[in-house]
């Protein structure tokens, strides 16, 4: 299986990679996601760590039942040959309604077929009220055209 843009990137196709990532992200579609990845992909996710397509549908069923509502922009930050950076927000709430927004990082690196093989995300959660949200599309869904990415006011 192959899933363009492929290595090695430019910076164009890098862009496209992290903004097609964005985007099956949104769906909260967890077997969406995981077609993205290698047979035996491995994660490092906060704390957790796990191999495979099995374990990403796995985690991520979890984390959206967790993180409703959940709204996500990539941007990218870095790129060489197969490997990909991107920063990221995304706004959630819990079950109790709390919402948050989350920050993070992700180090990718594909194989040639354009397959993510590692993932490796850091994230830290902040609590925020409701009126502070900024991610405000239909979900779940991609982010609308006109719905800039973080730009240089990330915080």
């Amino acid at each position: 299986m192959s899933r363009p843009p492929l290595p090695p990137f430019t910076r164009e196709t890098a862009a496209q990679k992290a903004r097609m990532a964005e985007d099956a992200w949104n769906s909260r579609d967890p077997v969406r996601v995981s077609l993205a990845y290698t047979e035996d992909s491995r994660w490092r996710n906060r704390s957790e760590v796990f191999q495979g397509r099995e374990a990403i549908v796995a985690f991520l069923t979890r984390k959206w039942e967790k993180e409703q509502e959940y709204r996500l922009i990539k941007d990218l930050w870095a790129f060489d040959g197969n490997r990909i950076a991107v920063r990221f927000q995304y706004e959630w709430h819990d079950a109790s309604g709390q919402w948050y927004r989350s920050y993070g990082n992700e180090q990718w690196e594909f194989d040639e077929h354009g397959l993510m093989r590692r993932r490796e995300a850091s994230i830290n959660d902040i609590a925020i009220a409701e009126k502070d949200r900024r991610f405000h599309w239909a979900a779940p869904g991609p982010r609308p055209a006109d719905v800039p990415g973080l730009g240089t006011e990330p915080f």
